[in-house]
């Protein structure tokens, strides 16, 4: 059963949609994130589910119950924002306790359970200390601890880790995520940042324009991007036109393989870095590598041909060639992704 349902929801400000006619679920224990970039609407999103912002078509159902006119502080939903939003004139203590002291908790059933959320969260022992004396990482765990303090039957993440350096961003999502599957928290998280969502998320969701682009699995989104929309989102630059015929496609790259079962006709092709293999000049599309970038683990190659958009590459990194240094291509059809107008994708 579904724990969240939006149906047809739309809200717009003037003339724009900053949801138009969106429809979501998120099942219960399932951590699902809302990606997009700036504008897509995917805060609009979280808001709306919160209670913060009116709708001006569609119904918001939680359990099953429809929550127009219902309140934020009823809807049992727990928030944790970009900015943590802490209380500076409070103590760690103070506060995790604040949202179990507005539900009439007593004191002593408070402290045990503020000292249990501190443990599970990896501060234990942290009642007393100063927010202004908390690392960014230890206010994050405060905020979450915070949040969870009163049992949300959904909680909602607004970029919590944005604040955050890469490293520390990392390493937190993994915990989260294991937290999470430890408690049965079911989540709804927003996030430009693909990487944090396909580490937390049993489910992605991608948006454009107040509508989502596509919905998924991780590896079902990272395989098969359903448009060039998603794809560049994700960072995969190697789009072109395409004509598909049987088991190849025409490009401007030549021909290109495609998988058994790709859409026939007129579309766009991606392919992905990995399937861009080197090759003696002779033996594939000549290129010229133009741009070299260290990955720690590999060497990100920029690859121009004599037609058509530069190509980018990974490859290991002994034998990467060099700046100036001309090459062959040659693609290989499991980082080939056949995309239509439609949204739909083949690989």
């Amino acid at each position: 059963m579904a724990l969240l349902r939006l149906e047809k929801v739309d809200v717009r400000f003037g003339e724009r949609a900053a949801l138009d006619a969106v429809d979501l679920e998120v099942a219960e224990h399932e951590i699902v994130c809302v990606l997009g970039p700036s504008g897509s609407g995917k805060s609009t999103l979280l808001r709306v589910v919160a209670g913060l912002q009116r709708t001006d078509a569609g119904h918001v159902l939680l359990a099953g119950r429809d929550q127009s006119g219902v309140p934020t502080h009823r809807r049992g939903v727990g928030l944790m924002f970009q900015d943590h939003q802490l209380f500076p004139q409070r103590d760690v203590a103070g506060n995790v306790a604040f949202g179990l002291r507005m539900r009439g908790m007593g004191r002593a059933e408070t402290v045990r359970t503020v000292a249990e959320l501190l443990e599970l969260v990896g501060l234990p022992g942290a009642q007393r200390r100063s927010i202004a004396a908390l690392s960014g990482g230890e206010q994050q765990r405060v905020a979450l601890a915070r949040a969870l303090a009163p049992q949300p039957r959904l909680l909602m993440l607004d970029e919590p880790l944005g604040q955050l350096d890469r490293g520390l961003r990392e390493r937190l999502v993994v915990e989260l995520r294991d937290l999470f599957g430890r408690l049965g928290t079911t989540v709804l998280a927003v996030t430009h940042d693909q990487g944090e969502a396909f580490a937390l998320a049993d489910r992605v969701v991608v948006m454009r324009d107040g509508r989502i682009a596509q919905a998924g699995t991780p590896l079902e989104v990272w395989r098969r991007p359903a448009s060039e929309f998603v794809a560049r989102f994700l960072g995969f630059d190697n789009v072109v036109e395409a004509t598909v015929g049987g088991e190849s496609a025409d490009t401007v790259w030549g021909k290109v393989p495609v998988p058994p079962g790709s859409r026939q006709g007129a579309g766009r092709l991606l392919v992905r870095p990995a399937g861009v293999r080197l090759v003696p000049e002779d033996e594939g599309l000549s290129c010229t590598v133009t741009g070299r970038t260290f990955r720690g683990d590999h060497v990100v190659l920029m690859l121009r041909p004599v037609d058509g958009p530069v190509l980018e590459a990974a490859c290991g990194l002994h034998g990467a060639p060099a700046v100036g240094d001309r090459v062959g291509v040659a693609f290989d059809v499991a980082d080939v992704v056949v995309m239509d107008d439609a949204g739909n994708a083949n690989s």
